[in-house]
């Protein structure tokens, strides 16, 4: 019944599909750094291994990629590059969840180990605490 009001599925053309397919294997690979400029609408790739570069330009629909021999940049359709741009993003922001959770557990397991300690070393004063109030009492019972 409302099946016109449902958005159709893009269809990329061959060389966007290549694209996204590039940009996708590079997300992949855990050696791939990405930066942005969000100011500058900005988005940068880059895998020194395989000598591959990849810059998106949000505000211009321009991707460019960039290899040791060659270097192509070309203006794209709105919807392919915001396309691409989400796949970054989500990459980007759950490596950036990957390194929250690891500084989380540290900090937990450092909180723990003080923790630990804190007791540990609170048991040990306790222990001298009694063992001088028994020395005092031992002392004062021999005073009598």
């Amino acid at each position: 019944m409302f099946s016109f009001l449902r958005r159709k599925p893009k269809v990329y053309s061959k060389i966007e599909n290549h694209i996204f397919g590039i940009i996708t294997e590079l997300l992949k690979v855990s050696s791939t750094d990405i930066n942005v400029d969000e100011l500058g609408g900005k988005y940068y790739l880059s895998n020194e291994e395989q000598h591959f570069k990849v810059t998106i330009l949000s505000n211009d629909y321009v991707i460019r990629l960039t290899n040791t021999r060659d270097s192509v940049a070309e203006k794209y359709d709105k919807v392919f590059v915001e396309d691409v741009l989400r796949a970054v993003k989500e990459e980007k922001h759950r490596r950036m969840e990957l390194v929250y959770d690891s500084i989380t557990n540290s900090i937990e397991k450092m909180a723990e180990r003080l923790h630990n300690t804190l007791i540990e070393s609170n048991e040990q004063e306790n222990e001298k605490v009694r063992h001088l109030e028994a020395k005092h009492m031992a002392d004062q019972k021999v005073n009598y």
